[in-house]
């Protein structure tokens, strides 16, 4: 079975950014290489605070957009180190 991945990441200014991949650790190198241009390479978000697997990417994509609705005060109990 294949896994996903929700995920979120923060910057050092506490910007977050949540997402989904399949390969967790392929995806956060390229956030810190900034081998992408966009949000994360802009405001420099590139810190792993918290990921959620599961083998099923319908479920990993609506726990994305479940968390993506939240507000900060709601995500800072899953930002916790």
């Amino acid at each position: 079975m294949k896994n996903y991945y929700v995920y979120i990441l923060a910057s050092n200014s506490k910007t977050l950014y949540t997402g989904v991949t399949n390969n967790l650790i392929r995806r956060v190198f390229q956030h810190k290489h900034k081998l992408f241009s966009g949000f994360t390479a802009k405001y420099k978000v590139d810190q792993l605070v918290y990921f959620e697997v599961a083998t099923n990417i319908k479920d990993v994509i609506a726990r994305e957009k479940q968390i993506k609705g939240w507000s900060r005060m709601k995500k800072s109990p899953l930002l916790k180190r």
